[in-house]
């Protein structure tokens, strides 16, 4: 299986077709497999596609240390040089539309654009501290899957993303759970804190396309500057895993900007 030992970790990926390359970042908590419905239309569009589990996910090691958006940030860039991609359109969705940013940001030169999946990174400072506490607290895994149960889904997700999500939830360590969360939003490092991201976005200097599932969540979005070749998209009512329930749709959207990008 492929997978690339760096510094301190050991990260499973996988490498398919050929082209212009896109890497796909996945979320908390979940894994490269998040991305199923849109890697065989990106190899039969020509695309190479890029799909790594983040350290403590999926098929990855899980060490100790910090798991801030900025170190998965310098995994991926480490990821794209030993496989000599010179630049990438890069894809995240929640976690890792923080991730992608925080890549585009430190290692501009390998991004060549940005397809972000309903973002997480303008959550108001009132909202996190009841949060964080339960991060620390005994159970962060059992708030975790509180949490996605609350606010990820619709009426109409599908039960089996509901099931498998969990599954795949309740595999992950303790310590990658709660220092994913807190690295996203603690101290003036979290760049998921809305009051941080406002300042720390505005250093993106590549294309993007943004699909939110809500108006309110994309108000930080809107008040960035924006080129022409931006794009930002609300799916009012949709859920969180917005790529994975209506599939084809967004499949449709995100090739159709990658082919002016």
């Amino acid at each position: 299986m492929p997978r690339i030992a760096l510094d301190d970790v050991e990260l499973f990926y996988t490498d398919e077709g050929s082209g212009p390359a896109v890497l796909l970042l996945h979320g908390w908590s979940c894994d490269s497999h998040d991305w199923s419905w849109q890697v065989p239309a990106l190899l039969a569009a020509g695309y190479r596609v890029i799909a790594p589990d983040h350290r403590g996910h999926g098929r990855s090691s899980a060490p100790e240390g910090s798991y801030r958006p900025q170190v998965l940030a310098d995994d991926a860039a480490a990821l794209l040089r030993a496989l000599e991609v010179e630049q990438a359109v890069v894809a995240g969705h929640s976690m890792g539309t923080v991730v992608a940013s925080a890549l585009s940001v430190r290692h501009p030169g390998l991004v060549q654009g940005l397809v972000l999946v309903d973002p997480v990174y303008n959550t108001a400072d009132e909202h996190l501290a009841p949060v964080l506490a339960a991060m620390r607290g005994p159970d962060p895994v059992g708030t975790a899957a509180g949490m996605f149960a609350a606010g990820f889904y619709t009426a109409t997700t599908p039960p089996f993303l509901k099931t498998w999500h969990l599954r795949r939830l309740l595999g992950v360590p303790e310590h990658v759970v709660s220092g994913c969360l807190l690295g996203l939003y603690e101290g003036d490092e979290g760049i998921g804190r809305g009051v941080v991201a406002a300042d720390y976005l505005r250093r993106r200097s590549q294309p993007r396309l943004a699909v939110y599932a809500n108006g309110e969540a994309s108000t930080l979005e809107r008040s960035l500057p924006a080129g022409d070749r931006d794009e930002l998209h609300v799916w009012e009512g949709a859920g969180h895993f917005l790529h994975q329930e209506r599939p084809e749709e967004f499949n449709r959207l995100m090739l159709d900007w990658l082919g002016r990008v």
